[in-house]
């Protein structure tokens, strides 16, 4: 079985050999990378694993900031997605953990019975009070999430979808495949979520806004949860902002994503079942002398940027007001402060 993985980066050097790894490992087959604009070595590591034969890397075609969506828009063109049996369009901070049969995708595929797209449903893993970048895997980092059920006070999660390579497709979001415009009834394809379970019809035909990329998610993870690891260490996500966002001057710095995410109420270390043979294969990469090299320049690029974003006031803010926030969303304290307010004036 030929498994493709699509994604977009933007200097993320340090964390690719883990993600590549960590794919190959499910079963993925081959990589196709679009980069721009990098400045911390991320070009310069997939150009290497390219001439290898270990990924395929491409400049991102596009001409705006639309970047994610041009690249999946080429992506149809290249011949290892058209070759491909299944596409997987994922981040790098995104972890398919699979919990049935050898965890494998081939497995995933095989419990959901083979449909023509199985949508994951997303568990972000909270920061947790780690401040510093380490440089080892971040599955072995990371282990706190929200209920998997509740996000937010919202049951409905967001997802990601393998694609069969027969889906009538209109064309590849970043979260789900779009099916082909007047498409038969009897033509709609089997869509199943992470239980194997067929998708609500308001999300496989995209019919409003609420269910465009996600759905409920609770009983939807029993084949496969989606690990999201967006937020990472207290010093990466300073770096993932500068990356974002080059201009912060007199502007105040929003910490509702943050707080989204840093939900830690619920453990899950399940993913760390792949640890022992994550390791092994980091280890195999690494044994490339120049892909090792490389990987430590990455690294050290991650480290000096960090540093270099502490010498300003505006990341200098920014690190004290992510250390204080409350692990809670906004949302949820003006609820909690509306109660107690509420409870006063009852008492009074």
């Amino acid at each position: 079985m030929r498994i493709t993985a699509v994604t977009c980066v933007k200097n993320e050097g340090p964390f690719l050999l883990e993600w590549i790894a960590f794919n190959r490992l499910l079963g993925v087959t081959d990589f196709l990378f679009y980069s721009n604009d990098c400045s911390d070595g991320t070009d310069h590591l997939l150009d290497a694993l390219a001439q290898r034969g270990l990924v395929q890397h491409l400049p991102n075609p596009a001409e705006g900031r639309n970047y994610q969506m041009e690249a999946l828009k080429d992506s149809r063109h290249q011949d290892v997605v058209t070759d491909a049996d299944w596409v997987w369009i994922a981040d790098v901070d995104e972890f398919l953990n699979i919990h049935v049969g050898d965890h494998t995708i081939p497995a995933l595929i095989e419990a959901c019975e083979d449909p023509a797209a199985i949508s994951l449903t997303f568990q972000f893993f909270a920061n947790a009070g780690i401040e510093t970048y380490s440089d080892r895997p971040v599955i072995a980092q990371f282990s706190h999430s929200h209920n998997p059920d509740i996000w937010c006070g919202e049951t409905a999660i967001e997802v990601k979808t393998l694609v069969r390579q027969d889906f009538p497709l209109q064309y590849y979001g970043a979260h789900r495949p779009f099916l082909r415009k007047g498409l038969p009834k009897e033509q709609r394809p089997a869509w199943t979520d992470g239980s194997g379970q067929q998708v609500q019809f308001r999300f496989l035909t995209a019919a409003n806004s609420r269910r465009i990329r996600k759905f409920p998610a609770k009983d939807a993870r029993a084949f496969a949860t989606l690990n999201h690891y967006a937020l990472r260490s207290l010093d990466s996500y300073l770096v993932k902002n500068d990356r974002g966002d080059v201009n912060r001057e007199n502007r105040a710095f929003d910490d509702t994503y943050w707080r989204e995410r840093n939900d830690a109420a619920w453990k899950d270390a399940s993913i760390r079942r792949y640890l022992p043979d994550l390791n092994a294969a980091l280890k195999e990469l690494k044994n490339d002398l120049e892909i090792a090299a490389l990987h430590r320049a990455c690294v050290t690029a991650h480290r000096a940027k960090c540093a270099e974003l502490l010498h300003l006031p505006s990341f200098q803010a920014m690190q004290a007001q992510l250390r204080s926030a409350a692990p809670i969303t906004a949302r949820e304290e003006a609820l909690i402060a509306e109660i107690g307010l509420n409870e006063l004036e009852d008492a009074k």
